[in-house]
């Protein structure tokens, strides 16, 4: 089977049911597992993705208030790789490609009608609903069956782990400027990771936060894994919240508890690392008292010492 991945996740959650030599194509976002990077990227953004939170959010905001689409896909690379399965998104149109962008490229293939599925998780369940739903369009639906059962069953180990230790309030930023808290999945990875997530809803979309609000609600832990930014890239924006009134006064900033972690490898994509998202936050939120697995890697305390 021939198939095209659009998005990071998708990419991995083929990966992980036991696709990957079957894949011909892919995202300009797909990194992982690292081999992926040599296949052909089918999609690009059309802005630049460099320069701070402010500057992108300026960029999408401009172009999509031209009603134009953030990002395109190369029809003629994706009729060269000849899928026969395409598996795209409908959950954002700034984060990946969309459902109608992918449509209008298969439109102008002439050599084969591949099959488009379409995701769109909202929720942890809407996770395990789209990793089966890929499993079944691959034609193993039993494969897609143990991967769930597998992801769940780690999950559940870190929650019972997690529940033993108190339950700090936690503000998840998803975005510094202007500012974004985590919604869809992430209250539900705060819950399970024994904390309380202060902002945002489980299956909603990541709402706008407002200073006054997250400074009254004086957080024990602030979260920051901005959308597609790496622990690096956010740490040089991280100076941006000492200008902010009030920022040095915050429960969590007198603490001690601020967390960068890498949102665009673990936080942001709706596929089987978010386990091990969940295992970041259990280690950030209980310092001292689960290892720190991923400490360096998926996440820092910031200021670093």
């Amino acid at each position: 089977m021939r198939i095209a991945s659009l998005i990071a996740s998708s990419t991995e959650i083929i990966c992980a049911l036991g696709f990957g030599d079957d894949l011909v194509g892919r995202s300009h976002e797909c990194d992982h597992p690292e081999w992926v990077k040599r296949l052909p990227a089918l999609t690009e953004p059309k802005l630049p993705t460099d320069g701070t939170n402010y500057e992108i959010d300026q960029r999408i905001k401009a172009i999509l208030q031209e009603g134009l689409a953030v990002y395109r896909v190369f029809a003629d690379k994706l009729e060269a790789v000849r899928p026969e399965v395409i598996v795209t998104q409908s959950q954002c149109e700034v984060c990946a490609v969309s459902l109608s962008d992918v449509e209008d490229a298969v439109c102008r293939m002439v050599s084969s009608q591949p099959r488009i599925v379409s995701l769109e998780p909202n929720d942890l369940a809407g996770v395990f609903r789209d990793i089966r739903k890929v499993a079944e369009a691959l034609g193993a639906p039993g494969a897609g069956g143990r991967l769930v059962a597998s992801l769940r069953e780690r999950m559940a180990a870190v929650e019972s782990t997690a529940r033993r230790f108190s339950r700090p309030r936690v503000a998840c930023i998803e975005w510094i400027e202007p500012l974004m808290s985590g919604g869809n999945w992430m209250p539900e990875l705060v819950a399970m990771a024994g904390g309380a997530s202060l902002f945002g809803q489980a299956g909603k979309h990541s709402p706008w936060l407002e200073w006054d609000d997250l400074r009254a609600a004086d957080p024990d832990v602030v979260f920051v894994s901005p959308c597609g930014f790496d622990i690096a890239r956010t740490l040089a924006e991280m100076p941006l919240f000492e200008k902010r009134p009030g920022w040095h006064e915050l429960r969590a900033v007198r603490a001690g508890r601020v967390i960068v972690a890498d949102g665009n490898q673990y936080f942001n994509r709706p596929g089987p690392r978010l386990v091990e998202s969940l295992e970041i936050l259990a280690e950030a939120l209980h310092p001292g008292a689960l290892p720190p697995r991923h400490r360096g890697s998926g996440w820092v305390a910031w200021p670093q010492a």
